[in-house]
């Protein structure tokens, strides 16, 4: 099983222009959860919610956003993504648990 990578360390200054992004789980009306990227968590669940966001909210709408966690640059936060999305789905229960 993949192991999610621990919360990034400090950005070196060429990180530090940049923007972080974040690699977050929202948890759809049929209780499944879906991993994604953004630099704007909160913009991007809204825009899940209001049906312009993934298509993977079409059969059941974004009901609450369960985890974000903040990695220093846009690669990082993709490689965050895909060890996410390998995890079984009792690993991605825990994650949103340790988040509350």
């Amino acid at each position: 099983m993949p192991e999610v990578a621990s919360t990034a360390s400090a950005p070196t200054s060429e990180q530090a222009v940049g923007k972080p992004w974040f690699v977050y789980l929202v948890r759809a009306a049929n209780g499944s959860l879906y991993c994604g990227i953004s630099d704007d968590p909160q913009r991007r669940f809204a825009a899940h919610q209001s049906g312009k966001g993934a298509r993977f909210f079409s059969s059941s709408p974004a009901m609450a956003l369960v985890y974000v966690e903040q990695w220093p640059s846009k690669g990082e936060a993709l490689r965050q993504e895909r060890l996410i999305k390998k995890l079984r789905k009792s690993a991605k229960e825990a994650l949103a648990a340790s988040y509350a």
